[in-house]
C-alpha cells in the first residue's frame, strides 16, 4: 500500500509489517505472498483469455452462416478480422482510463466492471443474428476491460521487492491455462443440437447454435464475478484515492502504478532511446503474433480449394486447445533456464525468426491437402507449426524484461509499462484486420496462386527482426537512482 505523503509502500497491518523488517530484509527472506489475493487476480485474469479465445474456433462459420458475405466464402476474412481487432481497439482508447479511474476510486471496482462487462458482452455476442450485434458486443468487452494493466498493479500493491517475481511468475502460465479452455469451450459446445441432438432438443440451439459456448464462458466470468466481490481486498486506502497522479497537462503521462503516483513523467524524459526501441519490439512481436492468430483459425475453416484445410470448429478448438497446454508446459520448464543460459536478446530473436518459418507453413499444409487430402503429412506440419509458435512465445518474457529495464528510473516504470501496453493494444487492432483481409484479398485476387499473404508476412518478419538489432544482450543498464 502506499501513503500520500511520500508515495513508499505502507502494510496494511502489523502482521505483515513484521514481514517486511528490516531483520527479515538483512535476511534477504522474500516476503510470503498474500496467497489467497493473489489467487483471486490470476482467476480475474485467466476470465479474458476465455472469452477471447472462445471464439475464434466458430467466427468464421458463423460470419459465413449469417450471410453477411452474401454467400461468396471468399470475403468471410473481411469480416472476422474486424471482429477479432474491435476488441484490441475499444481496449487501446481506454485501457489508460481505467488506470487512471483504479488509482481514484480503487483497484477492485474496476476489475469487477472489466469482469461484468465480459460476462455481458459474450451473451450479447452468442444471441446476435446480425454483424452489427457482433461488433456491439466486442465494442462492449473491448471498453470496459482494462483488467490486465490494473492487475499487475494490484499485484504491485501486494508485493514487494522480495517476492514481486513471484507474484508475477503465474501470469503467463494462467494465460496460457486460459489460451487451453478457450478454443475448447468454442470448439467442443459450438452447434450443440448437431453433436448431441438428444439433449439439445429445442428449436432455440438451431437459431442460435453458437449460443452454448458463449454462455458457458459468460458463467465462469460470472463466477468470478463473485468469487472477487466476495473475497478480493481493496489496496489502494481511501485517503490516497483522488491524490494519485492525473494528466497535469497534454505533455504529461499517467502513471500505472500507484507507487508512481508521486511524480509527473513528461513525455520527452520517458521516451528515450533504450524504452523507444524495446517498446518498438515490444509492438512487432505483438504485430506479428496476433496477425498469425487471426489467420490460424480461418485458415483451419477455409475450405481445402480457396486455400485452407476445411475443419470443423470441434477440430479447431482441440488444435488451438492443443498449442495452450503445449506453451504452459514448455514455458514453465525451459524459459528461465534459456534466459539464464543465453540471455534475453538472444532468446527474443531466435524467438522473431520463428515467423519466418510458421507463415510458409501455411501454404504448404494446403498445397499436401490439395493433393492427398489430410493426410498424415499435414497433421505433421501443423504440429510441427504449433511448436514452433511454443519458441516464438518465449520472447514476450523477453521483450517484457527489456521494457522494464529501459524505464529512466524506478518512478517511471508504471509509465513506461503503460506506453508499451498502449502500443501492443493499437497494434493488435490493426493486425487481424489487416491479416485476414489480406487473407481474402489473396484468394480472390489469386495473388501468388492465393498465397499472397503469407508472402508478405513473411517479409515483415524478416523486416521486423531488424528492430531488435539494437537490444542489450542482456537488459538495459540504468544507473539512475530511484531518488534522483
Amino acid at each position: 500500500m502506499y501513503s500520500a505523503e511520500d508515495g513508499r509502500r505502507q502494510q496494511p497491518d502489523e502482521e505483515t509489517a513484521l514481514l517486511a523488517s528490516p531483520e527479515r530484509k538483512a535476511l534477504k527472506v522474500p516476503t510470503p505472498l498474500p496467497t489467497l489475493q493473489i489467487f483471486v487476480l490470476l482467476l480475474m485474469q485467466l476470465a479474458e483469455p476465455i472469452t477471447s479465445n472462445c471464439i475464434y474456433p466458430f467466427i468464421n462459420q458463423l460470419v459465413s452462416e449469417l450471410d453477411i458475405t452474401g454467400g461468396d466464402e471468399k470475403k468471410v476474412g473481411y469480416y472476422a478480422g474486424l471482429i477479432e481487432s474491435l476488441f484490441f481497439a475499444t481496449e487501446a482508447m481506454f485501457i489508460m482510463q481505467w488506470a487512471r479511474i483504479s488509482d481514484r476510486i480503487g483497484r477492485k471496482p474496476v476489475l469487477l466492471t472489466g469482469v461484468g462487462g465480459l460476462c455481458i458482452s459474450m451473451l450479447f455476442f452468442g444471441l446476435s443474428k446480425t454483424f452489427t450485434g457482433l461488433v456491439i458486443s466486442r465494442c462492449i468487452v473491448g471498453m470496459l476491460n482494462g483488467n490486465i494493466g490494473v492487475i499487475k498493479s494490484m499485484i504491485a500493491d501486494l508485493t514487494d521487492s522480495s517476492n514481486m517475481a513471484q507474484g508475477f511468475a503465474m501470469m503467463p502460465v494462467m494465460w496460457s491455462i486460459g489460451g487451453t479452455l478457450g478454443p475448447l469451450i468454442g470448439g467442443q459446445l459450438a452447434k450443440p443440437h448437431d453433436r448431441w441432438p438428444d439433449v439439445f432438443t429445442s428449436p432455440f440451439w438451431q437459431y442460435y447454435p453458437y449460443f452454448l459456448p458463449c454462455a458457458a464462458s459468460a458463467v465462469f466470468s460470472a463466477v468470478i464475478f463473485c468469487i472477487a466481490a466476495a473475497f478480493l481486498r481493496e489496496t489502494v486506502p481511501k485517503a490516497t484515492r483522488k491524490k494519485m497522479v492525473r494528466f497535469a497537462s497534454d505533455d504529461t503521462l499517467v502513471n500505472v502504478d500507484p507507487s508512481e503516483a508521486s511524480s509527473d513523467i513528461p513525455v520527452r524524459a520517458l521516451l528515450t532511446h533504450p524504452v523507444l526501441w524495446s517498446v518498438a519490439n515490444y509492438a512487432s512481436l505483438a504485430f506479428l503474433e496476433i496477425s498469425y492468430r487471426a489467420i490460424q483459425p480461418l485458415f483451419f475453416s477455409t475450405p481445402i480449394e480457396f486455400g485452407g484445410l476445411g475443419l470443423p470448429p470441434s477440430t479447431i478448438g482441440l488444435i488451438l486447445g492443443s498449442f495452450g497446454i503445449m506453451d504452459g508446459i514448455f514455458q514453465a520448464l525451459f524459459f528461465a533456464k534459456f534466459i539464464d543460459r543465453w540471455g534475453p536478446k538472444r532468446v527474443f530473436q531466435v524467438g522473431m525468426s520463428m515467423f519466418i518459418v510458421l507463415y510458409p507453413l501455411f501454404p504448404a499444409m494446403n498445397v499436401l491437402a490439395r493433393t492427398g487430402g489430410m493426410s498424415c503429412y499435414v497433421w505433421a506440419l501443423v504440429i510441427l507449426q504449433l511448436a514452433v509458435l511454443v519458441i516464438v512465445d518465449m520472447s514476450y518474457g523477453c521483450s517484457f524484461i527489456f521494457v522494464t529495464s529501459a524505464a529512466p528510473n524506478k518512478r517511471s516504470l508504471g509509465a513506461t509499462n503503460g506506453v508499451a501496453q498502449l502500443a501492443a493494444s493499437v497494434v493488435r487492432a490493426i493486425g487481424p484486420a489487416a491479416a485476414t483481409s489480406l487473407f481474402a484479398l489473396s484468394v480472390e485476387g489469386n495473388w501468388f496462386q492465393g498465397y499472397g499473404v503469407y508472402a508478405i508476412f513473411t517479409v515483415l518478419s524478416c523486416l521486423f527482426m531488424l528492430v531488435g538489432i539494437p537490444l542489450p544482450r542482456r537488459a538495459w543498464s540504468n544507473d539512475d537512482d530511484d531518488d534522483s
